[in-house]
């Protein structure tokens, strides 16, 4: 949500499913993050309220989003709400400290005396530190004095309501580098210097800002991690990577590089996300999780509103389709699974896939095809695999998917097993082209004699040609 309050208009029924998303536990988490996104950006009792309730949700993650939603939103009439979650002390560290956040950000000085009792009081460091950030930011406000000075230093270029406002006091990217690295100073002013870095976003202040990885404060690499997520720069993906790999590291801080690592999206990225997405700590699994969802979301180049709509389309058609005990027809449920690939909801589309009694072909394809554009090659094979081990029919449609899973994965031992496919399937031309894919020159000769006997020599010439040269050059 950025700091100007753009807000969308939906109808009043999407507004209500969206708000029912969010607080339906049965959801996968990704789905519920989707409409809590879409929710931050409407302006009313009814998705405030929705996010007042989720701030209490089992899931850490979600409860801590919606806190930091509220906050962005700068809901006054959320304040009493974040007060009571501040003041819980059996809620996650995570939650209490977006809670406190969410009061800073919201900069009412009538926040001033709970955020200094937490400060001495709360437990946890993460919070107490939060609070000092939340005071220095209320204090600063009140100094700015009018709008059109606020306006000019607090408005980030990338639209959120920041913690600290960017130092001016320094005019250096390397005095910026030795504040922000310094842990002899204040909190607040650290965050300044790190912001000031953020807005320059040349390659030495994102060096910078990757070096202060190291801080003591795991509040301070949790606020590093979603920095570097919000600047995309590739240049930070190892660091974060180890972060994320680092199982001692604090949970919040691996939830932000996971969801950095999302913003940055390269392959690695993406490989290591999926690794993690089964990782024990929900708050790093769900993180996986919800950045491959919205890496999908942004890949496809479709609106936000649209995936929500068709979401929203699929789930009564589901709904519908159940009570009529349709659901396990593999007409129905193909075209319900097609519906959730659609709207960007692998996770309900693959519930509606296991569903049908008798997969055919078009269903099979179907799955395939949705995780494959998504880049989710590991779960491409899984299901190719299991296609063949239920029996299922393999042709060039579903092989494109595999082989293509195989190289991104650079899964070269799955060779054979998709040489056999392409050759149970008598489709030799496509096992030429596969086996030219995957640099498979054990198939080369075999292919050959296969292409004679049956025939098709001449329409795989030019991928035999291939293999004559890149065999007489290996070998």
């Amino acid at each position: 949500m950025d700091s100007l309050n753009d807000v969308a208009l939906v109808s009043s029924e999407m507004e209500k499913f969206l708000c029912e998303l969010l607080l339906d536990s049965s959801q996968p988490i990704s789905e519920r993050f989707r409409a809590l996104f879409s929710l931050r950006n409407l302006k009313g009792p009814a998705p405030r309220n929705a996010l007042i309730l989720a701030t209490r949700d089992s899931s850490n993650l979600l409860a801590h989003e919606a806190a930091f939603a509220l906050g962005q939103m700068q809901e006054l009439e959320a304040i009493p709400a974040l007060t009571s979650v501040l003041n819980d002390l059996s809620l996650h560290p995570i939650v209490r400290h977006e809670a406190a956040e969410a009061l800073g950000a919201i900069g009412s000085d009538g926040n001033i005396p709970l955020l200094k009792s937490s400060l001495d009081s709360d437990p946890a460091q993460e919070v107490r530190e939060t609070c000092e950030l939340a005071l220095e930011r209320i204090l600063h406000l009140k100094d700015a004095g009018n709008t059109e000075e606020l306006a000019a230093t607090d408005i980030s270029p990338f639209k959120s309501v920041d913690p600290a406002a960017p130092a001016t006091s320094c005019s250096s990217v390397d005095e910026l580098r030795k504040v922000l690295l310094d842990e002899e100073k204040g909190m607040y002013e650290r965050y300044a210097a790190l912001f000031a870095l953020r807005n320059d976003g040349g390659n030495e202040a994102v060096a910078a800002i990757i070096d202060s990885l190291g801080s003591k404060s795991a509040l301070l690499r949790h606020e590093v991690a979603y920095v570097l997520g919000q600047l995309q720069d590739k240049a930070a993906s190892a660091a974060l990577s180890n972060i994320l790999k680092d199982v001692n590291e604090h949970p919040m801080v691996r939830h932000e590089a996971a969801e950095a690592l999302g913003s940055i999206a390269d392959d690695q990225s993406v490989a290591l996300l999926e690794e993690f997405s089964a990782d024990p700590e929900p708050l790093v699994s769900q993180s996986c999780e919800v950045a491959l969802s919205m890496l999908e979301f942004e890949r496809s180049g479709k609106s936000f509103e649209v995936y929500t709509m068709i979401l929203s389309l699929a789930q009564q058609l589901h709904a519908q389709v159940i009570v009529n005990g349709l659901h396990r027809e593999v007409l129905y449920g193909s075209n319900i699974t097609n519906a959730y690939v659609q709207s960007g909801s692998l996770p309900l589309a693959t519930k509606a896939f296991d569903q049908i009694t008798e997969k055919n072909l078009h269903s099979w394809n179907t799955i395939i095809s949705g995780y494959s554009k998504c880049s989710l090659y590991g779960d491409v094979l899984q299901l190719f695999r299991r296609l063949r081990s239920e029996g299922s029919a393999v042709d060039s449609f579903n092989l494109v998917f595999a082989v293509k899973a195989s190289q991104k994965l650079l899964l070269l031992h799955n060779g054979r097993l998709l040489h056999c496919s392409a050759v149970d399937s008598f489709n030799l031309v496509f096992a030429v082209k596969a086996s030219q894919k995957l640099l498979l020159l054990h198939n080369g000769r075999l292919l050959h004699c296969l292409t004679i006997k049956s025939g098709l020599e001449e329409t795989c010439s030019s991928c035999l040609r291939f293999w004559r040269c890149t065999l007489s050059w290996v070998l």
